[in-house]
């Protein structure tokens, strides 16, 4: 009896420093798996850096030449008040009230691309009423600009086609819109690649729509690339998988993309031919 009671003690012990062993190690896994995917944040919010400063410094300068302005309209004004020229004053404050307004609604521009950025840079957020179709809408101007500031050569036609009736849904905002940023990020690459070796004729273009089906919102990315590769079609999802060359791409945005809107309760399909282009399609719930 004495035998088999030091076995089971021993069998016991060593299951729990096993199972400690695993734990630690599970953790550790954790831990580098946070770290990573807050890597891929970082990177992509680098990808909005060029884009944000091209598209902040427009509405900048409205608000900088309408101030202008209305500084020398005032100085008119106070002029014709003094030669009692009342009626050519009151259309003076009404330029000058239509200027305001103009600083105003850039001004908003501006504040809004801040906190695009800012929304974007944070690790965890709430669900709250988000206008998909302005998230779809920033996004894709950012990510055009940012891929001008990193050739100057790139160009392509933009088409887009957003849903009025959409209305607002309950999403995480600054993860959708990560999403979004993603899927144009990639469709721009894939499209200049295909430029440097396309014939004369070929014209990058990326077709960003959305649309709602019942208790769904479908968001599509479609480009006129060379497609997806069927060999490798079933990896693009995975983790650290990519086919830009080495220290062009992370292999987790598409797969963090994946797990965004999985854990909104919605799916991402793809629909890809080679040599003619691919969609990704992103259908998120409304309840």
């Amino acid at each position: 009896m004495g035998e088999q009671f030091c076995f089971d003690h021993d069998d016991l012990f060593l299951q729990f420093y096993f199972l400690k062993f695993i734990n630690n190690h599970v953790a550790q896994l954790q831990s580098i798996q946070n770290q990573l995917i807050q890597a891929e944040k970082l990177a992509s919010l680098g990808e909005l850096t060029a884009g944000i400063s091209h598209e902040i410094q427009n509405p900048l300068n409205f608000v900088n030449n309408f101030s202008e302005i209305s500084m020398e309209l005032i100085d008119e004004m106070n002029e014709e008040i003094k030669k009692g020229n009342t009626e050519d004053a009151n259309a003076i404050a009404s330029d000058l009230k239509q200027n305001l307004e103009k600083i105003n609604y850039h001004g908003k521009r501006a504040g809004n691309i801040v906190k695009s950025m800012l929304l974007h840079s944070r690790v965890a957020g709430q669900k709250e009423p988000t206008d998909i179709n302005a998230i779809a809408d920033e996004y894709l101007r950012l990510a055009y600009h940012g891929q001008r500031a990193k050739d100057k050569s790139f160009n392509a036609k933009l088409n887009t086609d957003f849903d009025p009736n959409i209305g607002k849904i309950n999403v995480i905002s600054q993860d959708i819109g990560r999403v979004i940023l993603n899927l144009i990020s990639n469709a721009f690459y894939i499209i200049n690649e295909k430029k440097k070796t396309a014939i004369a004729s070929y014209e990058p273009t990326l077709w960003l729509r959305t649309s709602r089906t019942g208790n769904e919102v479908i968001i599509s990315v479609r480009d006129n690339g060379n497609g997806i590769p069927t060999a490798v079609l079933d990896k693009i999802f995975q983790p650290f998988f990519t086919t830009k060359p080495t220290g062009q791409g992370t292999g987790l945005g598409l797969s963090l993309s994946y797990e965004i809107i999985k854990s909104h309760g919605g799916q991402v399909k793809v629909d890809t031919k080679e040599g003619e282009g691919t969609t990704f399609i992103v259908q998120i719930p409304t309840t």
